[in-house]
């Protein structure tokens, strides 16, 4: 119900606004699971990909986010709920295996899931060595991966600023990649690390990114998931 007023309310309100450059929304599967990768520039990008893609996409999202008190609460976890985040405990030991475990139930659900194989959001701009978890995700739900590149989401609320700008920003859904039969007989190891470089290639060839060559690292203060 939620998501629902969410599409029809603020969907295209958000979509007057800022105007974004959309390209290849129709190459997302609108129905069964499906995992949407992205680079990762802003907190915001978390809010452009449900906005932008043709069906509800889903993100990990800190456990924090529904349990406030107060308006500022309500007002988060009303919000999270809508976009259908998944609320994840990012202080527990097993947070990693248990973020993937949630993805992984909401795939075999028939859901649609976003992820940043990065990590963290990049704060110099450049594109990071993408981790595993997507590639573990894809061949062990058995679900095609939409790589999605985003370009100029980092002015949108830039580091330190109270509100969101009215600024252009574009979205690119790349072409599926189905992993299906690829990998049989390969050690799993190497068959996730062959598939996460693959889609960060796929990623890498539309934003145009400057390549880092190695993992970024969250710092203690990073707000996303």
């Amino acid at each position: 119900m939620l998501y629902r007023l969410l599409h029809v309310v603020a969907r295209p309100t958000g979509l007057a606004l800022w105007r974004p450059d959309v390209v290849g929304a129709e190459r997302v599967p609108l129905d069964g699971p499906v995992i949407l990768a992205s680079n990762h520039l802003s907190f915001a990008d978390s809010v452009v990909i449900p906005l932008t893609a043709p069906r509800q996409v889903s993100f990990l999202a800190k456990a924090d986010y529904f349990t406030g008190s107060g308006p500022k609460g309500w007002l988060s976890r009303t919000w999270f709920t809508a976009i259908g985040s998944i609320p994840v405990d990012r202080d527990n030991t097993r947070a990693a295996q248990e973020s993937l475990d949630l993805a992984l139930e909401h795939l075999r659900g028939g859901g649609a899931f976003g992820i940043y194989p990065e990590g963290t959001r990049s704060r110099d701009g450049r594109l990071y060595k993408g981790r595993t978890g997507v590639a573990w995700l894809a061949l062990t739900a058995g679900c095609p991966v939409v790589p999605v590149a985003l370009s100029g989401t980092d002015k949108i609320q830039p580091v330190g600023a109270k509100f969101p700008r009215i600024t252009k920003f574009r979205v690119e859904f790349g072409t599926p990649i189905d992993f299906t039969g690829r990998f049989d007989g390969v050690p799993a190891g190497r068959a996730r690390r062959e598939a996460t470089d693959e889609i960060m290639a796929a990623i890498h060839a539309m934003s145009g990114q400057e390549l880092a060559g190695e993992y970024n690292q969250r710092r203690p203060d990073h707000p996303s998931v």
